[in-house]
């Protein structure tokens, strides 16, 4: 992997980039859309494409309780399984560290889970989830982390974010394949010399990327804004900094602004399979599920690029909702994708086009 920094821009931490893989290149910044277990729910590998993404996610956990690291591996490896010929970036399960906090009991070893489908056992150590990740064939792999919530105490955090570093060590052990990058992930709650300390010491270890964790996890917007900032700044310009689980358009514009290259967030389309479609550059939702909306004959957004606005009257997208039809699910997936990439587009070609002139 290489990641090249094309332009920044005079006023704020904004850049335009081109992460470089054996498996194409993605311009930055950019949203990754999530494919937990091995799909972008609804959509195919096309109408994916359309949205402009050019890299997606799978989740390692989720993964390995179905249909099993084994599977993906026997089926090709899961570019092969997601007909996905791009760049791939797998999470490694340690965001279910926090959102499964009453599945599973947490080690130095690693983290133990009841599946929450029929309540095995299920062991990852940091060493497991590399070698897991590696054997799926992504190209940008995730260390074990522990994410806290945004409640919890510093003594808390302090244990979790020491645990943190010490599985990075382990994880920066197990070998990978010439085309994979493991990147180093950064946490520390709320606590603003925690984080600067995590990112130092990262930043010290020289790895292809940074991705920072546990700031999407219910604190005040303000918070995350400041946090992240006073990250990034620690972070070297030469490396790709992702962003893990943002995914509101308002977010992703005022984070790329700070230098964030990738963003990723079940978001879009779990709101868009729940009704909700974002109708402005701002975010603002609308409900499907609104009865009045059926008898509207213009696109959900004026100006929208994607497929949806261009061929589906916003009456037509709620009176299939409404029906329970699976259609709507996919033409509102379509719209959310497509409006993420599509401000991410825009706010590259601008930093690029001032550059030029």
């Amino acid at each position: 992997m290489r990641f090249e920094v094309v332009a920044t821009d005079r006023n704020s931490g904004l850049r335009a980039g081109v992460l470089h893989t054996s498996h194409g290149s993605v311009p930055t910044p950019t949203f990754m859309p999530v494919g937990t277990l091995g799909s972008v729910k609804a959509l195919t590998r096309a109408e994916v494409q359309a949205t402009g993404a050019s890299v997606v996610l799978g989740n390692t956990y989720h993964l390995a309780l179905q249909p099993g690291i084994g599977t993906v591996a026997r089926l090709g490896g899961l570019h092969a399984f997601m007909r996905w010929d791009g760049p791939m970036l797998t999470d490694s399960g340690g965001f279910q560290v926090f959102s499964l906090g009453r599945l599973r009991e947490v080690s130095e070893a690693g983290v133990t889970f009841a599946s929450h489908l029929d309540g095995a056992p299920t062991h990852f150590t940091p060493e497991c989830v590399v070698e897991m990740q590696a054997r799926m064939g992504a190209d940008l792999i995730m260390p074990l982390d522990e994410c806290v919530a945004a409640s919890a105490s510093r003594a808390e955090t302090e244990v979790a974010l020491e645990r943190t570093q010490t599985w990075w060590g382990r994880s920066a052990s197990v070998p990978l394949r010439e085309h994979q990058s493991l990147f180093a992930l950064i946490q520390g709650g709320m606590f603003s010399d925690l984080r600067h300390q995590a990112a130092r010491a990262a930043a010290a270890d020289d790895p292809p990327g940074f991705a920072i964790g546990g700031l999407s996890v219910g604190e005040p917007k303000a918070t995350t804004f400041e946090l992240l900032d006073e990250t990034v700044r620690e972070l070297p310009a030469r490396k790709p900094r992702y962003l893990m689980g943002v995914g509101h358009p308002a977010d992703v514009v005022t984070y790329a602004r700070l230098g964030v290259d990738l963003f990723d967030c079940v978001l879009p389309t779990r709101l868009a399979r729940n009704g909700a479609v974002w109708s402005d550059r701002t975010g603002a939702r609308l409900d499907l599920g609104r009865r009045g909306l059926v008898t509207e004959r213009g696109p959900i957004m004026q100006g929208c690029p994607c497929s949806t606005c261009g061929d589906w009257p916003l009456g037509v997208v709620a009176a299939l909702f409404q029906a329970h039809e699976p259609l709507a699910y996919r033409l509102a997936s379509v719209h959310n994708l497509t409006l993420l990439n599509h401000l991410l587009a825009e706010l590259r070609q601008s930093v690029v086009y001032t550059a030029w002139k």
